[in-house]
């Protein structure tokens, strides 16, 4: 093969093996997906965020002792930092909530007593604060934004529903708190995404977590990578002010693939097949909408996937399925969750994963992995010659 060939085939590293994990693993063609050995339908089912995150940084499901204290560590750490919530206080009202973030990350770095401890267990405390301080610095920026005063960590909830008490000022039902909670399972990880691997590229230079997680969240930001499940709200809440009947989504669906037009929430990077996590999602999406009276939201995405899907295989592209977004932006809507929220409430998810694998590039073997990424590019500028251009004087350009 040319070399040519071989430049344009990986473009974006697409099937290029950079690093070893023991982490979490994709079977994009079965639609399977594991943490640490285990299925995502059963931690989904029988596990909780909190367990989900120990298993992700730890390597293990944690005993009943080891699980009550780490509960309790993030639970102690959910206090913003003055330094981060005066910063808050000043940022414009109309700043994107991911650029919000993003900022406050690296403060969070400045102010961790750990900070220049590299060990290992510095870092898990690093990663506990991290999972504490995340939700919490995404639910106070709301609530300042929205005119409201930022409430206080409940410390009688748990994790999802302590940050949906935060953020809407409501608590939560046992349901609906067990059903965020699930959610945020369900996003804890994914192999070696843009943001993920933005996290390992750049812990592998020896900076610290906070710098790793801040080009995550900065990864995630970006309209390539996060806000599917924006795109799918703001989808969905347009059909439903344009069309009065779910009948009438065969004909809108063809009309958007006949113009080369994305449905969004359908198709994946990586699965040929239903996203695991979106079969567990549109149950969620169907019992809340019983519940919240949004019984035509799940009505209109349920058409809207069934024709999705028969559209598609008549074009001979019956890989592109729904993926974790399709539901998951009705699931935080019907939760009080505010549109420009959701991409956040990925973060608050996915810093399990995020620390779990700064975690391992920092401290992974190193026949495991490389001791800093550097990947090659070929240049196709300018070249003159053998010995390169030559240079004139200002004077003499023409």
């Amino acid at each position: 093969m040319a070399k040519e060939d071989v430049r344009v085939k990986n473009i974006g590293l697409r099937g290029v093996a950079v690093a070893d994990t023991k982490i979490s693993y994709i079977d994009g063609e079965n639609g399977i997906l594991i943490y640490r050995g285990y299925r995502i339908e059963e931690l989904a089912e029988r596990s909780t965020f909190m367990e989900t995150a120990y298993l992700l940084l730890n390597g293990a499901l944690p005993s009943a002792g080891q699980l009550e204290r780490f509960e309790r560590a993030v639970a102690q750490a959910r206090e913003i930092p003055a330094l981060v919530l005066s910063s808050l206080e000043r940022f414009p009202k109309n700043a994107s909530p991911m650029d919000v973030l993003q900022a406050c990350v690296p403060m969070l770095g400045t102010v961790d007593p750990d900070l220049r401890d590299t060990s290992r267990e510095a870092n898990i405390r690093h990663a506990i604060r991290l999972i504490a301080l995340v939700p919490a610095v995404i639910a106070a920026w709301h609530r300042l934004r929205s005119g409201e005063k930022v409430l206080p960590p409940d410390a009688s909830l748990p994790h999802a529903a302590n940050f949906l008490w935060q953020l809407t000022g409501k608590r939560p039902d046992l349901q609906m708190a067990h059903d965020f909670d699930v959610c945020l399972v369900l996003h804890a990880d994914h192999t070696f995404n843009a943001s993920t691997f933005a996290c390992r590229e750049v812990v592998s230079t020896g900076a610290h977590m906070y710098a790793g997680v801040a080009a995550g969240v900065g990864a995630l930001s970006g309209g390539l990578h996060g806000g599917a499940n924006e795109r799918v709200m703001r989808m969905l809440l347009q059909v439903e002010s344009e069309i009065d009947s779910p009948d009438k989504i065969a004909s809108w669906v063809k009309n958007k693939i006949d113009k080369g037009e994305k449905i969004a929430g359908m198709g994946h990077a990586v699965y040929k097949t239903v996203d695991p996590r979106a079969t567990i999602l549109k149950e969620i999406s169907k019992r809340l909408a019983k519940e919240t009276g949004h019984e035509a939201w799940y009505a209109y995405l349920t058409r809207i996937e069934d024709e999705g899907h028969k559209e598609f295989a008549a074009r001979g592209k019956s890989n592109i399925r729904t993926n974790v977004d399709f539901y998951s932006g009705s699931v935080y809507a019907m939760m009080g969750i505010p549109v420009d929220i959701m991409t956040p409430i990925f973060a608050v998810s996915r810093i399990s994963g995020w620390s779990a694998h700064i975690i391992e590039e920092k401290f992974a073997e190193a026949q495991e992995k490389p001791a800093l990424y550097r990947p090659e590019a070929e240049y196709v500028g300018h070249y003159c010659g053998v010995i390169g251009c030559t240079y004139e004087p200002v004077s003499q350009r023409g």
